[in-house]
């Protein structure tokens, strides 16, 4: 990846020429990078099937609690929230979908609450492994069940908390600097 220096091909330039793709970033530099050229086959292979699965369910469960997860996660470098939520877990959320990933690349549907009961069932065994919380200033939270209907946020030094509440039913709300 090369950072462009000049004016060449523009500020703010985005897209895809002569393979070399230009990505601006939230501060403004723009990047250029060599288009990848993968052949189709490499998509097919069942690791490759399996591991697309499993990335399409925890993108299921990250749309699901988005609300909550902006407010419980702090963005690192150019990345989002939820990209972030994402790699913090990856590991942790390949074991707890291993099974139904097997299920879903034999063409079978998996629903949302089942991949909400297979990550709870996995957080309850591993109370340490899926971070629910990990925002600036905040002690980390991780989830040792069923996502919670509330998270308490604790400031690494004071009294002050966050209380964000968050279900399916409800829009999450935060209370900001509840003391103790």
């Amino acid at each position: 990846m090369a950072k462009i220096k000049h004016v060449g091909p523009g500020l703010k330039t985005s897209g895809t020429i002569d393979g070399i793709t230009y990505v601006t970033t939230r501060n403004g530099k723009t990047y250029a990078r060599v288009t990848p050229v993968m052949p189709a086959s490499a998509f097919k292979t069942p690791k490759a099937l399996k591991r697309q699965s499993i990335f399409k369910m925890v993108q299921q469960h990250i749309r699901f609690h988005l609300g909550t997860i902006k407010q419980t996660i702090s963005r690192k470098g150019n990345g989002s929230v939820s990209n972030r939520y994402f790699s913090l877990n990856y590991g942790a959320f390949q074991k707890a979908l291993d099974a139904l990933a097997d299920r879903m690349v034999e063409g079978e549907n998996i629903t949302l609450s089942e991949i909400e009961a297979a990550i709870a069932t996995y957080a309850a065994d591993h109370p340490q492994d899926i971070t629910i919380a990990a925002k600036n200033g905040y002690d980390i939270v991780h989830l040792t069940g069923a996502w919670p209907e509330m998270i308490t946020l604790r400031t690494h030094s004071g009294s002050n908390t966050i209380v964000v509440i968050g279900s399916e039913n409800v829009a999450p709300t935060t209370n900001p600097e509840v003391t103790e």
